[in-house]
């Protein structure tokens, strides 16, 4: 099955008006973070989602609009609370590129392990869903893994009833390697499925950048007569395990042929034949 298309507001510019675009389209999952827009995110969205109380939100802990970082207990705390109080609700609050924080492994973990705690409270009184990690590159780099990162959910849950429910990375043309490996049955978005973890892929476009780099002749080996932008979400759709599909677009053209070229997914073989071409240059 293919994944479903969700909004992704980091850079957005008018994310009130992005969310109702696509909420009125069907969107079922909106991704937000306290920090993006400077600040404003949650303030444009909230009349939004308070007038389609069925939609999913997503929303982080960690950066803050002063552009400091922190996953003190303290601060997840306060920031979740804020986030709350604004947005209405929170069906995942994820942990935001938390491997920026440390390259000392067993720190990270430590500092995972603390904020998880904060938030299995939250989720244990039910004032969320559910809490996750979105990672820029915690999996590449090699900071957790999926199995290290349910451990510690269980370590700070106290038991293996915990509510770690989701995990948030870049799958694209560009950050191709966990489609690769999800291609070939591994890595982190297998790995969260078989734990019944729910996977969000970022930056199908990489941040827009993505259809501007592509040649004729590589948008014609994925699917003939195609264009770029659909091309791209063409080979993001076909990727294994992958739930949601985030992006960052404001206008219902724009939406609609995003989640129409989701729904033709390129065939597993052809996809294998596209991610050879790229890796060898």
């Amino acid at each position: 099955m293919s994944p479903v298309l969700g909004l992704g507001t980091y850079r957005v510019r008018a994310a009130g008006e992005a969310a109702r675009t696509a909420l009125r389209a069907g969107a079922r999952w909106i991704d937000t973070a306290p920090n993006y827009a400077h600040g404003q995110a949650h303030h444009d969205l909230a009349s939004a989602l308070a007038d389609h109380p069925d939609a999913r939100v997503t929303t982080k802990t960690g950066f803050h609009p002063d552009s400091r970082h922190s996953l003190a207990p303290e601060d997840v705390r306060t920031q979740t609370e804020e986030s709350l109080a604004v947005l209405g609700r929170a069906d995942l609050v994820f942990v935001h590129n938390p491997e920026r924080l440390s390259h000392n492994r067993k720190q990270l973990h430590h500092t995972l392990r603390a904020a998880f705690a904060v938030l299995e409270e939250f989720a244990a009184a039910g004032r969320i869903g559910g809490y996750g990690v979105a990672t820029w590159s915690g999996f590449t780099e090699q900071a957790f893994t999926v199995a290290e990162l349910t451990g510690l959910a269980r370590d700070a849950a106290g038991s293996t009833d915990h509510h770690l429910a989701g995990v948030q990375m870049p799958v694209s043309l560009v950050m191709a390697e966990p489609l690769a490996l999800a291609l070939d049955g591994d890595g982190p978005l297998i790995h969260a499925r078989d734990a019944g973890v729910t996977t969000f892929g970022s930056a199908p476009l990489h941040g827009g950048e993505l259809p501007s780099l592509m040649t004729p002749e590589l948008v014609n080996l994925i699917a003939q007569g195609s264009t770029p932008h659909a091309a791209a979400f063409q080979v993001v759709g076909a990727c294994p395990a992958l739930d949601v599909v985030l992006a960052s677009t404001s206008t219902r053209r724009h939406w609609d042929d995003a989640r129409a070229a989701l729904a033709e997914p390129i065939p597993d073989e052809r996809l294998r034949t596209v991610l050879d071409v790229l890796s060898t240059g």
